[in-house]
């Protein structure tokens, strides 16, 4: 396995681990009543201002995972695997591990710069890909 598929992979273990995080105090603080319902109207009760940060770096998580998806694809089905592309699957996900607790924790700018790395180095992979 390529070390982009790898960083994909555990890329993929992390989303899960991020979707627990969530989902336990989701669970206690909405009630499975309400999370296991098909959700046709609002929850009774809100979510806590740190389970509420959780929801949303998941779901920023799902969508920074299309375009690494993609990064790693194009790096892989092009055999243009190289230092600079595995370096940058990695940054990838050490930046996504650090966004959590960042995320979590309210941690400004240091949230936004953390993206801003992840994010470049997916679309420096892509870029590395063309050349």
């Amino acid at each position: 396995m390529t070390p982009e598929l790898t960083a994909l992979a555990l890329a993929g273990l992390l989303q899960a681990g991020q979707f627990a995080l969530f989902a336990i105090p989701a669970n206690m603080q909405l009630g499975t009543g309400y999370t296991s319902s098909p959700r046709d109207r609002p929850p009774s009760r809100q979510l806590s201002v740190v389970a509420g940060r959780l929801q949303r770096a998941l779901n920023n998580h799902f969508e920074g995972l299309i375009l690494f998806t993609l990064a790693v694809v194009v790096v892989t089905l092009g055999n243009q695997s190289s230092a600079v592309t595995q370096y940058a699957a990695y940054i990838y996900l050490a930046a996504r591990v650090l966004y959590v607790p960042a995320y979590a924790f309210g941690l400004r700018p240091w949230r936004s710069g953390i993206w801003a790395v992840g994010f470049a180095a997916t679309v420096t992979m892509i870029l590395a890909a063309l050349i």
